[in-house]
């Protein structure tokens, strides 16, 4: 038998008093967190909100729109949506995402730009994105920087089965001159 070159120390075998002496302290930081508490908040809002408070407190309604898609007998059903200020004009928009509600298979996508004038009691549809007639399904979708950013899942040709897109295309819209303009994204590639 070879022995060890260190020796054996005694405080390396667990005994019931470490046990105890680790429950203590931990006990002890638990009962004193519980007596440290933050402070109370004391933020206010400016009188009117600020700006982004008053945005988002006006985005239109999807559920309000009319949403140009005709499902038939089946209903619309809104899959995605988002806020932001697209035209620079103050107030919010809403992007939804939106498709029949089928019950087979992947319904294509089509995306639409909400919004509500002042006053007005109804949000209307102001731009189509994403036509559901191009049998795109919709991912990866945001509101960011006064700009809407999504993957597009399509076909490269009606040969390919509606289960199986084989066509990947980030897209990126930004309101330039009046309109929303499209683009890809610059190293954007297909499946």
């Amino acid at each position: 038998m070879q022995h060890p070159a260190v020796p054996e120390l005694a405080h390396t075998t667990p005994r019931p008093i470490h046990w105890v002496a680790t429950a203590t302290a931990v006990s002890g930081v638990i009962a004193l967190s519980s007596m440290l508490h933050p402070g109370s908040a004391t933020a206010a809002q400016p009188p009117g909100g600020t700006k982004a408070a008053q945005a988002t407190a006006a985005a239109p309604d999807p559920a309000e729109a009319d949403i140009p898609l005709d499902c038939g007998p089946v209903k619309l059903v809104v899959v995605k949506k988002a806020t932001g200020d697209l035209d620079g004009d103050g107030r919010p928009e809403t992007v939804v995402v939106a498709h029949c509600d089928a019950s087979m298979g992947t319904p294509p996508d089509g995306v639409y730009v909400l919004t509500q004038a002042a006053g007005a009691t109804e949000p209307r549809v102001v731009a189509t994105l994403v036509d559901p007639k191009d049998r795109s399904t919709v991912t990866d979708f945001a509101v960011r920087d006064a700009a809407v950013t999504a993957t597009l899942l399509g076909y490269s040709s009606p040969d390919v089965p509606s289960c199986c897109p084989d066509v990947k295309t980030p897209a990126h819209w930004q309101w330039k001159g009046g309109a929303f303009v499209r683009s890809t994204p610059s190293g954007a590639r297909s499946v």
